[in-house]
């Protein structure tokens, strides 16, 4: 396959040329100007596109197994490409919960056979989320490196920090939701900064790598700024939704809540000044019914690009090249991807995000391809719609073609 005529964005180089890509075998092979046909190679014509590295997301919800009427690996990758993701990283709150590495084989696998989009399935942190019990830890085969509690947090300090201490012996990456659930009904600012603080210190304590996800508050920020600065293994991601709405534009049920101007604004800096490592969705689907019953979350894979390009490189002047990081090779290396993901040099995997910069569109849920459609963006408009995505080689989305 000869990619020609498109704008390259490699945000690791920090490349923005216009460059031709050759693709052999799922790899690419070539970068040059005005590269020739080879053969009978197909040749796609990107006259007008942007031309950057596929996606990868740290944080999405597939609800499979279990809760496939909200979502299921099918439908959650295809919604992934649509989006313009090539690899995702699944959260185990799923019914049952996902404790063990026949779980995370099955989830892995299926996505492998639809071959739309990667799935990097996570370990609950406690057993059955009960909150104390981590002996399967201590098991798990050495190709699972991704724990969490998503949706709960461990409340117990003691558990955590023997959690810490076996993630750092085991080479595990703890991905932290920061709730304590004591105080977060009454004040999930402080639940949110007050589980920051605790997890951070036992990051820098045992020398274990921690993910904070969805941070959303000015101070949790700001703590997770200051242990990356003492040198702590912390990185840390904000999704689009809390970039985009505060809580004077929206009120809608999404965990952590939807914050204030200043925390939006100082997210915005931290995303500047290079703490946040990676955009992550929190791609959260519900059925209608659920939702209405209190459900907290929203689909968030197919809007993301969208909204993060007219939110920070439209309105806040953010280089085209950093937002790539940010949602390419920044999340690579979270996942331990990078030696293959998330930049177009040859080699890697060629998995390549087509973008129209230029052209607004507005969302209608109705239309996403999620099983759920809840979607707070319903009926705004945003510049940099995906065109298409290309995964090994392979496209697995094209707009107006599905």
């Amino acid at each position: 396959m000869l990619l020609k005529n498109g704008h390259l964005i490699d945000p690791a180089t920090r490349t923005a040329a216009p460059l031709d890509i050759r693709i052999t075998n799922g790899i690419i092979t070539e970068l040059a100007p005005d590269l020739a046909p080879q053969n009978e190679e197909e040749i796609l014509d990107l006259s007008g596109l942007t031309v950057a590295p596929g996606l990868v997301d740290t944080h999405v919800h597939f609800r499979d197994p279990g809760l496939t009427y909200k979502e299921d690996i099918r439908s959650g990758t295809r919604a992934a490409a649509a989006g313009g993701y090539t690899a995702v990283c699944c959260m185990p709150n799923t019914k049952p919960v996902c404790s063990s590495a026949e779980i995370v084989h099955e989830v892995e696998e299926k996505a492998r056979e639809i071959g739309l989009c990667d799935a990097n399935q996570t370990v609950s942190i406690t057993k059955n989320f009960d909150g104390h019990t981590i002996d399967h830890l201590l098991d798990l085969p050495d190709d699972i490196k991704f724990i969490t509690e998503d949706g709960n947090g461990v409340m117990n300090n003691a558990t955590m920090a023997r959690v810490f201490a076996v993630a750092a012996e085991r080479g595990l990456t703890v991905m932290s939701h920061a709730e304590d659930r004591e105080i977060s009904p009454w004040d999930y600012r402080l639940a949110e900064n007050i589980e920051t603080v605790r997890n951070c210190h036992l990051a820098e304590y045992y020398g274990t790598r921690l993910h904070m996800c969805h941070v959303s508050t000015k101070e949790s920020v700001d703590m997770v700024r200051q242990s990356r600065r003492r040198g702590a293994m912390v990185s840390c991601e904000v999704t689009p939704h809390h970039l985009w709405f505060d809580d004077s534009r929206l009120q809608y049920k999404v965990n952590p809540p939807i914050r204030k101007a200043d925390d939006v604004a100082a997210l915005v800096t931290a995303i500047k000044d290079g703490t946040v490592s990676c955009i992550g969705t929190d791609h959260a689907p519900h059925s209608a019914e659920d939702k209405a019953k209190g459900a907290a979350g929203m689909v968030g894979l197919e809007t993301a690009f969208a909204v993060c390009y007219t939110k920070l490189c439209r309105m806040e002047g953010l280089p085209l090249e950093m937002l790539s990081f940010l949602m390419s090779s920044g999340p690579a290396q979270v996942l331990g991807l990078d030696e293959h993901k998330g930049r177009l040099v040859p080699g890697f995997d060629a998995d390549i995000v087509l973008v129209d910069t230029d052209h607004m569109f507005t969302v209608h849920a109705d239309e996403l391809h999620s099983k759920s459609k809840n979607c707070p963006y319903d009926g705004e408009s945003f510049y940099g719609q995906v065109m298409m995505t290309i995964k090994g080689g392979k496209v697995t989305y094209q707009k107006d073609k599905q």
